[in-house]
C-alpha cells in the first residue's frame, strides 16, 4: 500500500515520490533533508534521537553529528516559521529534534480532490519571428526567454523550463495537449515582428484545461522600450493568471536590464549554443558572441556569468588548463554577482566553477543560492547533482536530477547532460553497469560529448565489458587528446580518493596508459 502524503501548513511531504510541495509547487529540497523531513514528520510529536535521525538519513553510513546539525538548519530555513512564529523543528538539548506541527495524513480521496484545481503554472512558448529578416529570431527567442526569467522567480507559481518548452517550435499547437504533456494550467505565446527601430508583438495566454484565451494584448512600440515592455507582458500574464497572488509578490519578478541592446542580443544569440555544452565548436561559437556581449557592457551580470559557464565547461572537456582558466571563470562569475545578486543565473554559474575546481561546500551553496532565487531553474539542479555526485554523494545528485526531469519534461537539449550526470551517480555508487547504461545513452543522443564518453569508458571498464571500455576510451581521447591518468587525478572533479582511483582503474582497463 502506497505511503499517505503528510500535509503541514502550506506543505505537503510525499515521501513515497520523494517530493515536497509549497501549495502545490515543488520546494526545492536537498535528498538528506527529505529523508529526515520524513522522518520527523511521520513521527510529529515525539522525540527522535540524533541516533535515530543518522540512520534515517544516512542508511549504513558512519557520518559525524555535524552534518545533522546542518542538514536541520537548512530545513529550518526552507520551511520557515509557522503562523504563530514558532519553529516546526524544536531543538531537544542533548537527545535530537522533534516536529512541532501538526500532521494531515491525506488519503487517495483527498489526493483526487487537490489534483481537480492545479496550482499556477505556465510554459511559455518560442515567440514566432514575422520579421522579414530570419535572423531576427534571436530577438523573439530572446522575448520569451526573458519573460520566463521573470515569471520563475514567483515562489507561487512552476514554470516550465525553456528547453521543454522551446522544444513546441514550429509546431502545430494544441494547447490542451501542451498542457497535458508539460503539466501546465497555462500557455503563453505570441509573435514578434520587428522593422528599423520598431517592434510589433501580440502576446497570449491561454487554459490548457479550456483552451480558452485568458489574455491577449498587441503592442506597437519603440525598440528603445524593449526591456520595459518585457515587465508589462509578464505584469499583464501574472495579473490574469492569478491576480490576488500576483498582488502580493509582483515585484519579485522584476529583473534589471541590460545597459546596452546590442549586450543582451549577443547573449540571447548565444543561449543555443551555451545549451549544448558537450561540443568544442559550440562553446567557441557561444564564447564569441558573449566576448562581444561584454565588450558592449562590461558589467552586463547574463554575459559575464555565461561566459563563466563555459569556460569551466571547457575545462571539464579538457578543452582547457584548469589553472589559467578557473581563476578567471571565477573572477567573471563573482563580478556578476556582485553587479547583481539576485539573478539566480550568477550564482549558478559560480557553483559551476566551485564544483569545477572541487570545491563542493562552495558549489553547493551556490547553487542553493541559485534554486532559491528560481526554484524553476532546472539546469540549476542538474548541476547540483553533478556537484554531489563528484562530491561523494550520489544519491543526493540522483535526487536533484530527478527534480530537474520533473521541471522539464522534454528538454531533448539538456537530456544528455543529465545522462551522463546520472551515469556519474551510478558510478561513484559503485553501480557500474547501471553507469555504463546512462552513459551509453548520452553518447548516443550526443557523439561530440566527450565528459560522457569518458564516463563511458570508465564505467564499462570497471563492469567488464573491455570492447565497449575501449571504443569509448578511443572516442573520449579524440575528443580530449591530451586525457591521461595524471589529468583524471589532478583535475578531475571527483573529490575523493576511492572514486578518483576507480575511475583510473576504469580508464586502465580501458587501455588509458
Amino acid at each position: 500500500m502506497p505511503e499517505q502524503r503528510l500535509a503541514f501548513g502550506p506543505f505537503v511531504l510525499n515521501p513515497e515520490a520523494g517530493t515536497l510541495l509549497r501549495q502545490g509547487l515543488p520546494v526545492a529540497i536537498s535528498y538528506r533533508g527529505l529523508l529526515l523531513l520524513s522522518a520527523m514528520a511521520r513521527s510529529a510529536g515525539e522525540v527522535l534521537t540524533k541516533s535515530e535521525l543518522l540512520d534515517a538519513a544516512w542508511p549504513g553510513t558512519a557520518v559525524e553529528e555535524s552534518n545533522l546539525s546542518v542538514q536541520v538548519a537548512s530545513l529550518r530555513r526552507l520551511l520557515g516559521s509557522m503562523a504563530d512564529g514558532t519553529e516546526w523543528i524544536a531543538t531537544v538539548p542533548r537527545v535530537g529534534y522533534r516536529f512541532t506541527g501538526a500532521i494531515e495524513r491525506l488519503d487517495e480521496v483527498a489526493a483526487a480532490r487537490d489534483s481537480e484545481e492545479p496550482e499556477p503554472s505556465i510554459a511559455v512558448l518560442p515567440f514566432v519571428n514575422l520579421s522579414d529578416d530570419a535572423e531576427q529570431q534571436y530577438f523573439a527567442d530572446g522575448l520569451a526567454e526573458d519573460i520566463i526569467t521573470r515569471l520563475a522567480r514567483l515562489r507561487w507559481l512552476f514554470v516550465c523550463a525553456r528547453n521543454s518548452s522551446f522544444s513546441y517550435r514550429n509546431k502545430a499547437l494544441d494547447v490542451k495537449q501542451v498542457g497535458r504533456e508539460l503539466g501546465v494550467r497555462y500557455v503563453l505565446g505570441g509573435s514578434v515582428r520587428r522593422s528599423g527601430q520598431r517592434l510589433r508583438i501580440s502576446a497570449e495566454a491561454s487554459d490548457t484545461s479550456s483552451g480558452r484565451q485568458v489574455w491577449t494584448e498587441r503592442y506597437d512600440v519603440q525598440l528603445a522600450d524593449f526591456f520595459t515592455l518585457q515587465d508589462q507582458i509578464a505584469d499583464s500574464v501574472i495579473g490574469a493568471v492569478e491576480p490576488k497572488l500576483y498582488a502580493a509578490e509582483h515585484q519579485r519578478y522584476i529583473s534589471r536590464p541590460p545597459a546596452s541592446l546590442d549586450a543582451w542580443g549577443f547573449v540571447m544569440k548565444a543561449m543555443p549554443h551555451i545549451w549544448s555544452w558537450s561540443s568544442e565548436s559550440e562553446l567557441a561559437v557561444a564564447e564569441q558572441l558573449l566576448r562581444r556581449a561584454v565588450d558592449a557592457d562590461p558589467d552586463y551580470p547574463r554575459a559575464n556569468s555565461l561566459f563563466a559557464w563555459t569556460m569551466a565547461s571547457r575545462v571539464l572537456l579538457g578543452l582547457a588548463e584548469p589553472a589559467e582558466v578557473l581563476p578567471r571563470a571565477n573572477e567573471m562569475a563573482q563580478r556578476a554577482i556582485a553587479h547583481d545578486a539576485d539573478d539566480p543565473w550568477t550564482h549558478f554559474a559560480a557553483g559551476y566553477v566551485h564544483m569545477m575546481a572541487r570545491r563542493t561546500q562552495a558549489a553547493v551553496a551556490a547553487l542553493t543560492d541559485a534554486i532559491t532565487l528560481n526554484p524553476n531553474l532546472a539546469i540549476a539542479h542538474v548541476i547540483l547533482g553533478a556537484a554531489y555526485g563528484f562530491g561523494g554523494m550520489p544519491e543526493d545528485g540522483l535526487h536533484h536530477l530527478a527534480i530537474a526531469e520533473r521541471l522539464s519534461p522534454r528538454d531533448s537539449t539538456q537530456q544528455p547532460g543529465v545522462l551522463t550526470v546520472t551515469g556519474m551517480c551510478h558510478f561513484v555508487a559503485q553501480r557500474f553497469v547501471d553507469a555504463a547504461s546512462f552513459e551509453h545513452r548520452a553518447v548516443q543522443l550526443r557523439p561530440h560529448f566527450g565528459a560522457a564518453w569518458r564516463t563511458l569508458a570508465a564505467a564499462a571498464g570497471m563492469a567488464g565489458d573491455l570492447d565497449e571500455a575501449a571504443h569509448a576510451l578511443s572516442e573520449a581521447k579524440r575528443l580530449h587528446p591530451t586525457l591521461s591518468v595524471q589529468w583524471v587525478e589532478k583535475y578531475y572533479p571527483m573529490i575523493r580518493e576511492q572514486d578518483r582511483a576507480a575511475y583510473i582503474e576504469g580508464l586502465r582497463a580501458a587501455g588509458l596508459e
